[in-house]
């Protein structure tokens, strides 16, 4: 019987590419005039900051990058790696360098990972030019890596690898007998690899796994042909690992999708990203949070139940926990998509930081100030005060901001939802005082 692995080494590591024509991917670099393919043709080797998914060929790209600028090439983990190791990487570089001239291209994996004093460690030596660093991170390095060390690199954004590039890569790997599973003679059932592409989700490194457990699982049948049938795929994928990282971009980039989908009434797309953030395993409070939030901001009182179904379903998570507290999230969702919007709350209330920064501490107008001493009274605290029950409309015609800024307006209710009965009322209000200013005068 055939062993499944010829060495120790994972097949994504035996068949991960040596020249830089065998990269599948990343045309928007490597094509003829692009960004990479000039660097290559020159011989030139910047810093630069790989950023992109896992397994769309951050590392093999840095390799090959190193072997054809004619440097020495030093592997470095974020994740293992650390001061003591980078000190010795610069000692070494500064030997490669006076004893043979050579320059040292330092790979930096997950640099995402480094803090900001670790990262501030190679700053001296990229400036000098001793070491030429390539990191590559899967999180935004605008988020991730320090302004000093991002702005002496070239950023390079690698995209998942599409479907086609999967294919490629997966016939590579089962026509390969030499460092492949050529041997196998691995057939393939109606669906079962694209399963298996469809699930590594962009990620040749996924797929080449997942087909190595497959050759582990499958059984040899006629003809010496072992057939990968489509619940073998199943059971090698188990199920689909989402890319997500809870405080990395992805993360930010599906509350916003989720946020702008119920901010434009699409219940549909919502509930999409929230089963997306749910599967991926977001903290489902969080997302009771950002509902919340969301009620008052782009709905407020164009819809007062909002507010009160968010925080319901809030409640009804804490209560119930998964599964059965995610249905109650997905109800709030449909109905904050569905609900009318209005943005007059957030803004009211952005008009009033914004004049307290400007205006500062002024001081509450003596006539609505309570007085409950006699002092205070003798002041003037409470004088002048119009109680409006008094009054058979219970409206009065008196002002209750600063002097500094009187008459000044914050909210302006919309036309939209319970907000367009606010501005009705207001409407009426108003007209009343008017009315009745004007009597008074006759």
């Amino acid at each position: 019987m055939l062993s499944i692995s010829k060495s120790a080494i994972p097949l994504a590591e035996r068949m991960r590419p040596d020249r830089i024509e065998d990269i599948v991917g990343q045309q928007h670099l490597l094509d003829k005039g692009k960004i990479l393919d000039r660097l290559i043709q020159q011989k030139y080797l910047p810093s630069l900051i790989l950023w992109g998914p896992p397994g769309t060929g951050k590392t093999t790209l840095a390799r090959i990058l190193a072997r054809t600028s004619g440097a020495d090439f030093v592997f470095f983990s974020a994740v293992l790696s650390g001061v003591k190791e980078i000190r010795a990487i610069v000692s070494q570089a500064r030997d490669a360098k006076e004893e043979r001239g050579a320059a040292t291209v330092l790979f930096v994996d997950e640099i995402h990972r480094f803090n900001k004093s670790q990262q501030d460690g190679f700053l001296p030596h990229v400036e000098s030019g001793l070491l030429t660093l390539i990191g590559a991170t899967t999180e935004n390095p605008s988020f991730q890596v320090v302004a000093p060390l991002l702005s002496r690199c070239r950023v390079l954004v690698l995209n998942p690898l599409h479907d086609e590039d999967l294919l490629i890569i997966a016939k590579r790997a089962l026509g390969d007998t030499e460092k492949g599973l050529g041997d196998f003679n691995l057939v393939f059932e109606k669906g079962a690899l694209e399963h298996l592409i469809k699930m590594a989700d962009g990620d040749g490194r996924n797929l080449l796994n997942s087909l190595e457990i497959s050759a582990s699982l499958v059984e040899v049948g006629v003809d010496d042909k072992r057939m990968v049938s489509l619940v073998l795929a199943e059971e090698a994928i188990q199920r689909k690992s989402l890319r997500y990282d809870a405080d990395g971009e992805e993360h930010y980039n599906l509350i916003s999708a989720l946020h702008k989908s119920l901010r434009d009434s699409d219940p549909d797309g919502a509930l999409y990203w929230l089963g997306r953030m749910l599967k991926a395993g977001e903290e489902p409070l969080y997302i009771a949070r950002r509902l919340i939030r969301f009620a008052s901001e782009d709905i407020g009182v164009a819809d007062p139940q909002a507010l009160t179904i968010a925080i319901s379903a809030r409640d009804s998570y804490h209560m119930l926990g998964s599964p059965e507290g995610e249905l109650a999230l997905a109800q709030a969702v449909i109905y904050l998509a569905t609900a009318a919007k209005s943005n007059a709350v957030y803004s009211a209330y952005k008009k009033v930081q914004q004049e307290i920064d400007r205006s500062g501490s002024l001081p509450v107008p003596l006539h609505i100030r309570n007085a409950p001493t006699g002092l205070m009274k003798h002041l003037g605290y409470g004088k002048g005060y119009e109680y409006a029950h008094d009054n058979p409309d219970g409206v009065v015609d008196q002002d209750h901001l600063p002097d500094k800024i009187k008459g000044k307006r914050f909210y302006d209710p919309t036309n939209r939802g319970y907000e367009a009965v606010i501005k009705d009322r207001l409407e009426k209000w108003k007209k009343i005082l008017k009315t009745r200013k004007k009597a008074s005068t006759q």
